[in-house]
């Protein structure tokens, strides 16, 4: 086979066999083929599209381009979770204790954030002590002694997705629905779950900005995993205004820690019992959605779910002193609030824009070499369809220094929209795809 005869007929329209593209994933991987000829592949799948077949072929085939983790030697099933990203979305901290402790051991290997979504792994660094950094026996031992882990993705898992991915970042060709799909696919087959569930956010704070976009990408991901032979879920969820009310590695830290207390923000607890109720019901572990609900909501409100995240962080080294003291989390020195220039409705938050602010706060990375301070972020106080009053505040800037919150302050306050009508924000959950 040669890589240039691919490139064409992709180029013309053409389909790709089994054959041929576990041939070129892994020549690809061995360094057999350059990276400006899979590149040019990229742009041609990005112009001419790829068929089902073809898209789970791809997934497959970078998958089994690494390690493939078994945990069943450990335990029976395994659950796993992934977000196609968003902003204040610190689920996974909240979701994961809360299905383990159900009885569905979480297995997951998380991404660092990059643009403007914060990454799980940088959100737990927040912990002093914590160890992301597992090596596979240490991540084989969590899931048999609690039952739940959270640590950074090996490198030997999916290598060729990590090498396309870094191709398609400097190539334009990140925004193809069925490379996106075969990205984050294989990772989770590669990590060995068998229930899977997905949340793919729409909105001014996703990726895919419009609801069939989003639609369009789940029904993929659930079809690869399906054809896998894995148990798969979707959850089309609004991004229309970030989750929860706080944006920052510490912050975000610090809800999801008052949420498995019992007193977390609306719509981040519905969030995590839709996707853990998908779990459960994936996984066998309960008759119907009023069961897995009922189940989930009585292991939040019985402290169950926080005990498990206490033991995840005690068996990954962190600071349990931390978790009782929570002054002990990084905070930054200033506090300033943002206010609202003239009574009325907040209509609208373009979400993307805050999620960039806290980058520029420090909070954030652009390249994957840049340093994040955990301290500082935004603390919501106000969302779609309240009805704040002139001088009062939007949200708080957590900084490092008054310079830097002012840097801020002007393109955070012209993401708010207040008018003088009444706006009810859209569901927080479009729709469950199976």
């Amino acid at each position: 086979m040669r890589a240039v005869d691919l490139i064409a007929r992709k180029r013309d329209k053409g389909k790709l066999s089994t054959a041929e593209i576990e041939w070129l994933i892994r020549a690809f991987t061995h360094g057999e083929i350059p990276d400006y000829q899979m590149a040019a592949w990229a742009m041609a799948v990005v112009l001419q599209g790829m068929d089902a077949d073809e898209t789970a072929d791809l997934t497959l085939a970078m998958a089994r381009s690494g390690a493939m983790l078994d945990l069943h030697d450990l335990v029976p099933l395994t659950g796993d979770k992934h977000s196609t990203g968003g902003v204040g979305d610190k689920t996974t901290l909240v979701l994961a204790p809360l299905v383990a402790a159900a009885g569905l051991p979480m297995a997951k290997m998380s991404g660092r954030g990059l643009g403007f979504s914060g990454g799980t792994i940088d959100k737990l660094e927040s912990i002093p002590g914590f160890q992301v950094e597992l090596a596979i026996d240490a991540f084989r031992r969590a899931v048999y002694d609690v039952g739940l882990v959270l640590a950074a993705q090996t490198t030997d898992l999916a290598p060729a997705d990590k090498r396309l991915y870094a191709l398609r970042d400097v190539t334009a060709t990140v925004e193809s629905i069925p490379l996106i799909a075969a990205s984050v696919m294989s990772k989770k087959l590669a990590a060995g779950a068998d229930c899977i569930v997905l949340d793919v956010k729409y909105g001014s704070g996703a990726f895919m900005r419009q609801p069939e976009q989003a639609r369009q990408l789940a029904h993929m991901m659930v079809a690869i995993g399906q054809h896998a032979g894995r148990n798969v879920a979707a959850l089309l969820s609004s991004m229309e205004q970030p989750l929860g009310n706080a944006i920052g590695n510490a912050l975000e830290v610090r809800e999801a820690i008052a949420t498995l207390q019992g007193h977390g923000p609306p719509d981040l607890v519905e969030l995590c019992l839709h996707l853990g109720t998908q779990l459960l019901l994936l996984a066998g572990l309960a008759a119907d959605e009023p069961a897995a609900h009922a189940v989930l909501r009585q292991t939040l409100e019985s402290g169950a779910a926080w005990h498990k995240f206490r033991q995840m962080v005690a068996n990954q080294g962190g600071d349990l002193t931390v978790l009782d003291d929570l002054q002990r989390l990084p905070q930054a020195p200033i506090m300033l609030p943002l206010r609202a220039p003239h009574t009325g409705y907040i209509t609208a938050i373009d979400t993307q824009v805050l999620g960039m602010a806290v980058n520029e706060l420090g909070g954030g990375r652009m390249h994957k070499t840049d340093t994040i301070d955990p301290a500082v972020g935004l603390v919501l106080a106000a969302h779609i369809g309240d009805l704040v009053e002139a001088g009062a505040p939007l949200l708080h800037i957590h900084a490092a220094s008054y310079a830097a919150a002012a840097r801020v302050a002007p393109s955070l306050l012209a993401a708010y929209t207040i008018g003088d009508t009444l706006h009810i924000p859209p569901p927080l959950v479009l729709e469950v795809i199976h």
